[in-house]
């Protein structure tokens, strides 16, 4: 496992659902189920996940493995989703 910041940390995908409020309606008579989802919060998470996974950081070659500068939207999208229990540590 690698480590994040100096701890494990992993998606809770269950926390996702939780929070996105994936949940089917009941059946309609000719037996169609929907789901419903909060589009803006699916969005957003989309949104921060996909900035937390693509992630590159530019080494500075004097630097070396010192520069562990991250950038401010990866701050942002690991800060939220550490918040709202989306992602945790081991």
């Amino acid at each position: 496992m690698l480590k994040v910041l100096g701890e494990n940390y992993f998606v809770d995908l269950d926390q996702i659902e939780k929070y996105l409020d994936i949940s089917e309606v009941k059946e309609d008579i000719t037996g169609n189920t929907e789901s419903r989802v909060n589009i803006i919060k699916f969005e957003m998470v989309k949104m921060l996940m996909e900035v937390l996974l693509t992630e590159n950081i530019d080494m500075d070659d004097k630097l070396g493995l010192k520069s562990k500068e991250t950038s401010i939207p990866f701050k942002l999208a690991f800060n939220t989703l550490l918040n709202k229990k989306l992602i945790n540590h081991y």
